[in-house]
């Protein structure tokens, strides 16, 4: 596409970049006045001072507490939402940073059609899926084996049938057929201890190059590696659960993807706890106390501190460590371990038709791991119009590329990139939407690396006294909206024992 065809382009720069700040500071002063005055582009952010004074070590002045709580939830993600909806008995405090419920499972809209941003599915088998019933979701089935664009062609059912229609030599296509043999023949669980310390690319030695970039285009949307730095069982499992959904697909989702179940929660607690609820709020010091736990927050410019029997916080351990006083050195040492890439998502919004070929399609080799049709569950109902073809590109990056997305010229310049990309896809996609959308988010997703789930997180969760830990980084061997509930049903359970004056319930145990 010509500088002058994208010139007519309006691109929006949005979301948070630095949830929680563990940046350089010197980045930020790439964030010009220029830069924001950039030809047809809308941004929007976030102000991430605190934050970064926060992770530098201020500590700022804690005023005496103003309200007590029973307990004070701190992040207002999935995880926080799920534990204030389970904790409504109680008197609870809900603290979120962003102006708005939902973390990573937000949804935008455009003209009233709803895009995701990040969180895209649930399977049935997952706890979220009787979650989402128990809210009041009606489920959408997705019903659409995963498709490769590989070479210019379209493979559908990439990991099923479609191994038959690889463009690649006839070698290749046979590699590929014998290591999904051999990775169907392991079983996991028998040898949990092995493949969930080794990194999957040593299942991957002596196979095709084509094989890996398949899977280092898979594995960073997913759980924010590749091959060399995923932890192989993570991998292995995913593989045989594609094999099984080219058979019956058992995942669901809604416009705007699991976004809705955030919304749905805060439509539920909003009319009878808005006062328990405050979005704006950063906070910046939880101290425990022998009977209590201080929690002091800034909200407009102004620090508050309230007192609560108990927390839990449902945020980052990146962040987590650095907010939370007194965590044991080992414990604040596992936080500090867990590793986050940023993950953009850029959304291509087109008034007319251009990609409808199934829900999520990989397209190894490209600026975007993947292409999710915004509205594939609601295409089929009776009466649908699709006014507008949205196409939400997934864009995780590495660890150290996570600078680009702090000022709106490095942010537009990969949304360009991924719309140069796409329409180079393959024969009918070289169609200029009429805008494109990326939505930045600095530290979304933990990186699934050998020992994480077995060694590093059991002990980044343990309970300090009150003190309590939720989030999707809490539970593992994925980062999903289904981990982040579970770790907010074990820390309600975990807080209302302690409350009760019982025994802790027992941690899982993980095998390896």
């Amino acid at each position: 596409m010509s500088a002058n065809r994208r010139d007519f382009i309006k691109f929006v720069v949005a979301g948070a970049v630095t949830a929680g700040c563990p940046i350089d500071l010197s980045l930020v002063a790439a964030q010009t006045g220029d830069a924001q005055k950039s030809h047809g582009a809308d941004v929007d952010g976030e102000d991430n001072r605190i934050c970064h004074q926060v992770r530098d070590g201020r500590v700022f002045s804690r005023p005496p507490a103003s309200a007590r709580h029973d307990v004070v939830i701190v992040g207002g993600g999935v995880s926080g939402l799920a534990a204030a909806y389970r904790l409504q008995h109680r008197d609870f405090l809900l603290l979120e940073k962003e102006p708005h419920w939902g973390g990573n499972a937000y949804g935008m809209e455009y003209e009233g059609n709803i895009y995701g941003t990040g969180s895209a599915f649930l399977t049935k088998d997952e706890y979220a899926y009787t979650f989402s019933k128990e809210i009041g979701l009606e489920m959408l089935p997705i019903d659409s084996s995963d498709a490769s664009i590989i070479r210019g062609e379209l493979v559908p059912d990439t990991w099923g049938d479609g191994l038959n229609k690889l463009p690649y030599p006839p070698p290749v296509r046979e590699s590929f057929k014998k290591f999904k043999k051999e990775m169907l023949a392991i079983d996991v669980e028998k040898r949990s201890k092995e493949v969930y310390g080794k990194p999957f690319s040593d299942f991957l030695k002596g196979y095709p190059e084509e094989l890996k970039l398949w899977w280092d285009n898979f594995g960073p949307s997913n759980w924010g590696a590749t091959s060399e730095e995923t932890t192989a069982g993570l991998a292995i499992e995913a593989l045989q659960e594609m094999v099984e959904e080219s058979r019956t697909d058992d995942r669901y989702t809604w416009p705007g993807g699991l976004g809705a179940i955030t919304k749905k929660l805060a439509d539920i607690l909003l009319p009878k706890y808005k006062d328990h609820m405050q979005t704006g709020a950063t906070t910046v010091a939880v101290v425990s106390e022998k009977e209590q736990v201080l929690v002091t927050y800034m909200l407009g410019g102004e620090l508050k501190t309230v007192a609560a029997k108990a927390v839990i916080m449902a945020t980052p351990k990146f962040i987590t460590r650095h907010i939370v006083e007194g965590l044991p050195e080992k414990q604040s040492d596992a936080m500090h371990q867990i590793r986050y890439i940023p993950y953009p998502v850029v959304n291509l919004i087109f008034d007319k038709p251009v990609f409808n070929h199934g829900y999520d399609t990989w397209c190894p080799g490209s600026a975007f791991t993947d292409v999710v049709v915004a509205d594939w569950v609601i295409r089929k109902q009776p009466g649908y119009q699709q006014k507008f073809n949205i196409l939400s590109c997934y864009t995780p990056m590495k660890e150290d590329e996570r600078g680009y997305l702090l000022n709106e010229i490095g942010a537009r310049k990969i949304a360009a990139n991924v719309l140069s990309d796409f329409q180079k896809l393959m024969p009918g996609l070289n169609v200029d939407p009429i805008e494109v959308h990326i939505y930045r988010r600095g530290h979304p997703l933990y990186m699934s690396t050998p020992g994480l789930y077995t060694q590093v997180q059991p002990l980044a969760r343990q309970p300090l006294d009150r003190v309590f830990f939720a989030n999707t980084d809490s539970e593992g061997p994925e980062s999903t909206t289904n981990t982040g509930i579970l770790a907010a049903q074990r820390a309600v359970k975990e807080v209302e024992a302690r409350l009760a004056g019982k025994p802790a319930p027992k941690p899982k145990t993980v095998v390896g």
